[in-house]
This record gives structure tokens, sequence and C-alpha cells, in this order.
């Protein structure tokens, strides 16, 4: 499989996961009763997944941590976007569509120079 693909999709998993961590909260009582076990759990889980997307990105963005750090970010935003949109019924405003729009616009530049 593609070394691109790869570090998106740990990405990917990792912002859902971040996100269901910090946001689960808001979702589920268990959550909020238990942070120091969520965050306990979630943690070593999204550490090793970003550990390996970051290497993953390192090696299909030519070494570059600029455009993992980038690319990264921009997936986080769209996956934070998707999450809020479904999961807290948060509507997609001309502010978000925006960024969303720019996030897209990063990871193409990020590409464009791979």
């Amino acid at each position: 499989m593609n070394k691109f693909l790869i570090f998106v999709l740990l990405y990917i998993l990792g912002g859902i996961l971040i996100w269901t961590q910090t946001n689960g909260q808001f979702l589920w009582q268990s959550f909020e009763k238990n942070t120091l076990l969520i965050s306990l759990t979630f943690g070593v889980i999204i550490s090793y997944l970003m550990i390996n997307a970051t290497k993953y990105g390192f090696m299909s963005l030519n070494g570059s941590l600029w455009a993992i750090q980038f690319t990264g970010f921009s997936v986080g935003l769209i996956v934070n976007t998707i999450l809020n949109y479904y999961l807290m019924n948060e509507g997609i405003n001309i502010k978000t569509s925006i960024s969303i729009f720019l996030a897209f616009c990063i990871i193409t530049i990020q590409l464009w120079n791979k």
C-alpha cells in the first residue's frame, strides 16, 4: 500500500480517537466520570498511531517534518469537522467551509512537492 495513504489513514484513525477522547465527555457519562482511565487508555493507543503515522509521513513526504505537520493538521481539521457535524450536531457555516477548503489546499500543496 502507498506509504502516503498509510500515513493519512493512521492520522484519520488517530484523529477519531483524539476527538473521542477529548469530546466523549459531552456524549457519554462514563467518559465524563472516568477521565483518568480514558486518558491513560486512549493516550497509549493514540501515541502509538501517531508515531507510526509520522514514520510513514516521513518516508512518503521526502523526509519533511513540516509537510507531516501541515498535512496532519489538515487531516485532523477535516476529521474534527465531520465528527462535530455528525455526533455533536454542529452546523457547518461559512467560516468552517473556508477552513475545510484551506485544509484541502494545504494537503494538495504538500503532495505537489512530493
